[in-house]
């Protein structure tokens, strides 16, 4: 269990493991580098939340009104 811990911290720092592929990470059910990040709240406690999904771009869209 504390392995696992370590390397979610590793991850969460953006960092990919040594001696592990991203196929060796999804089998063990833990995110990808970018996937989980370290956030400080306003207390000082840091905490390992997950990212965001960036938003998906739904092509080009013309502003035109001739178009």
């Amino acid at each position: 269990m504390y392995y696992r811990w370590q390397l979610i911290q590793q991850i969460a720092k953006g960092e990919m493991p040594e001696g592990h592929s991203e196929d060796d990470l999804r089998l063990m059910g833990l995110p990808l580098p970018g996937e989980i990040e370290v956030v400080e709240e306003p207390d000082g406690t840091k905490v390992i939340r997950q990212k965001a999904p960036a938003p998906k771009s739904e092509g080009f869209v013309c502003d035109s009104p001739d178009a």
